[in-house]
């Protein structure tokens, strides 16, 4: 059994209680409102119990709610026609305890099966009508279920493929930084103590030698710090690269093409951290509420200014302060540069950032 998905929506688990409503349709047949109207009512917290206990976050999903619940629904059954409410209930909660969609379908045909077989069995009014809309209604929210369990999972593993790809590029940027450093620094520090030992030797003997010793040991060193920063300037690159790079697995995953341009320009570390977390929340929000096909990412720098612009062929209809872009805008904010957003409903949305690239330094 696996555990209940965290819900996209908490409030959903209520608003599908609004079903419940179709247990009182009687109201519009002729029965007499004794013979079914208490045992309804009597039903109802015995279900509203099984349900909530079946939603409770801090319990691992199981089959013994869903199944009382259909038990529920059966005794019902030749009071309350309409007891098949219970019974689509308990086809919907059963992908939340069941693994696999064979098993699912199984279970909601043969909840499916007995319920018909009782309709007839009790003579219950209209049978093929009620029959007829458990059929229907069943299926729905059963397999509804089982596909939002299974895009939650798959969610989750992207999630966590990205987090992975990540962590895989950190380990990967520290042991190029290591390979680096004893490149750099290794033979660089050993011929600078050599010269050195040199240059103390020959300070008595032969100033004019000792002199040219320590006028290499300047040009060596001045030599490192320049192979150091531009080692340094490969690192600041790291960061947006590997946030690329995720993007693209996160947009491939919903059959979403990424197109990508950068200026050859090199930007301060801060800067790029920033352009790397706007893109983040920005992919992000594409995934989630886009609907797109095509994603074009440039990252331009232009003297004391940088500009991320992301764009794509979605739905549009976006501003600043909705679907999650109100992060973006403070991050911006903050970072003291301007934010502009063109999304005219059903052609897309542009999101185009700039930041100077002084402040950021």
């Amino acid at each position: 059994m696996s555990s209940i998905p965290s819900y996209s929506r908490r409030w959903l688990p209520f608003v599908w209680l609004l079903y419940l409503g179709f247990l009182f349709l009687p109201f519009t047949w002729p029965v007499a409102l004794g013979t079914w109207l208490s045992p309804t009512l009597l039903s109802l917290p015995v279900f509203l119990v099984l349900y909530f206990l079946h939603h409770l976050p801090s319990r691992r999903a199981s089959m013994l709610e869903p199944l009382a619940i259909a038990l529920l629904g059966f005794v019902l059954t030749p009071f309350n026609g309409f007891a098949n409410v219970y019974i689509i209930f308990s086809c919907a909660l059963a992908p939340f305890a069941l693994a696999g969609v064979l098993r699912c379908v199984l279970y909601m045909c043969g909840l499916i099966a007995i319920f018909t077989a009782e309709l007839f069995w009790i003579h219950s009014p209209v049978p093929w009508l009620i029959a007829a809309v458990t059929a229907v209604a069943a299926p729905a929210a059963c397999l509804g279920n089982v596909f939002f369990i299974e895009g939650t999972r798959k969610s989750r593993a992207l999630q966590e493929s990205n987090a992975q790809i990540r962590r895989l590029a950190a380990i990967a940027e520290r042991e190029r930084i290591a390979r680096d450093l004893h490149d750099l620094l290794g033979h660089t520090l050993s011929l600078i103590a050599i010269k050195s030992e040199l240059a103390e030797k020959l300070v008595h003997r032969d100033a004019e030698s000792a002199g040219r010793e320590i006028a290499d040991v300047k040009n060596i060193a001045r030599e490192t710090l320049k192979e150091v920063r531009a080692a340094v300037s490969g690192i600041r690159t790291v960061a947006l690269e590997g946030e690329l790079a995720a993007a693209r697995v996160l947009l491939e995953s919903s059959k979403v093409e990424l197109t990508t341009r950068r200026s050859e320009g090199t930007l301060p570390a801060a800067l790029e951290n920033t352009i790397a977390m706007i893109l983040r929340e920005a992919v992000t929000n594409i995934h989630r509420h886009a609907g797109a096909r095509h994603v074009n990412v440039d990252i331009l720098a232009e003297g004391s200014v940088a500009e991320l612009i992301v764009s794509d062929d979605g739905r549009g209809g976006v501003s600043a302060h909705g679907n999650g872009l109100r992060g973006i805008a403070e991050r911006v904010k903050e970072s003291g540069g301007s934010l502009e957003i063109r999304s005219p409903a059903g052609h897309g949305t542009v999101l185009s950032v700039r930041l100077p690239a002084v402040a950021a330094q």
